[in-house]
């Protein structure tokens, strides 16, 4: 984590939060094993009798579980995100052919059924782990920026475009849809986080982000969220993309993102040049990483000080990035 620096005091001591108390949600339903094996009997048997466990570290849109020895099953938990279904279920088969590294492989879809209000799905298991420790992270910042660079190839007629399911990742910078980098949200948290960080400096690189040329070129696939969770390694070596929720045709920036929460700094200049990004582009992806990594004190989260500190790191890296241009 940063420390305090005497000479540019980004950071301030964090105050402490207790963890918030969970409260029912009628829009959430309850997803445990036993929810998924009435849905996979009664719409799946050929699997309802394969062992089942929750993975470690579930998503916050999606419950996920280990199916058998090479399947999981993935249950959205809210409204929003039940459109990713049938994109993941439509586009991914046609996307896979044409892409580096294996990605999410969908096997059967599953209806509304046993209290459960939602479509879900059954995916093959992909193996690998999710870590930032790599053998070789300028290698990984060229095979990431490679399959990026392959998925935006890929013909995007008749794509998705950004939407409420895929909670408008790819949207234009400074469009005023309700995306995690929409004006309405990133400039309350600039402000909330006043005292904590140098908040001058951080609305300087998201003033920098919306006076950026508009991405000028056609609409390309992007996975939306290349985040840490979402790149699978094996003995240190990305090894596959997963969890494409997010998918959607728009403005490649968001597909930054990997620069500030994922790579080093010496690789996040080579996934920069190999990706061959403009500095328009890259000042409108370093403006989605800042939005990505606002801690702010009233979010939930706030209370995971492992989640706090990251965030705080990546604000130091993504201002220095900054002021080095």
């Amino acid at each position: 984590m940063s420390t305090p620096d005497p000479d540019n005091p980004l950071i301030a001591p964090l105050p402490h939060k207790e963890p918030p108390v969970p409260t029912p949600d009628p829009d959430n339903p309850l997803i445990d094993e036993t929810l998924v094996r009435r849905l996979l009997a009664a719409q799946f048997p050929r699997w309802a009798d394969l062992p089942l466990s929750p993975v470690p570290r579930s998503g916050m849109d999606n419950a996920t579980f280990l199916l058998g020895p090479d399947m999981s099953v993935r249950l959205p938990r809210y409204p929003r995100w039940v459109g990713q279904v049938d994109r993941e279920h439509e586009w991914l088969p046609r996307l896979a052919p044409h892409l580096p590294l294996p990605i999410s492989e969908p096997l059967a879809k599953g209806e509304p059924g046993e209290g459960y209000p939602f479509p879900w799905s059954v995916y093959r298991w992909l193996p690998g782990e999710t870590t930032e420790d790599l053998a070789d992270p300028v290698e990984a910042a060229k095979e990431l920026a490679g399959f990026v660079s392959a998925l935006q190839r890929i013909d995007a007629t008749d794509g998705p475009g950004p939407s409420w399911s895929n909670a408008f990742r790819g949207v234009p910078m400074g469009d005023e849809r309700d995306s995690v980098a929409v004006e309405a949200r990133v400039r309350p948290k600039i402000e909330a986080l006043r005292g904590i960080v140098d908040t001058g400096a951080v609305t300087a690189v998201w003033e920098a982000a919306l006076a950026a040329p508009a991405w000028d070129g056609p609409p390309v696939w992007i996975h939306g969220d290349l985040a840490p969770g979402n790149l699978l390694t094996v003995e240190g070596r990305l090894s596959a993309i997963i969890d494409f929720g997010t998918l959607a045709v728009g403005d490649p920036a968001v597909d930054l993102l990997p620069a500030w929460t994922f790579l080093l700094p010496a690789a996040r200049d080579v996934y920069r040049e190999t990706l061959g990004v403009d500095d328009a582009t890259w000042a409108r992806g370093r403006g989605w990483g800042l939005a990505s990594s606002l801690p702010v004190p009233d979010d939930p989260y706030y209370a995971d000080p492992v989640r706090v500190e990251r965030a705080l790191r990546q604000l130091d890296e993504i201002i220095a990035d900054f002021r080095a241009t």
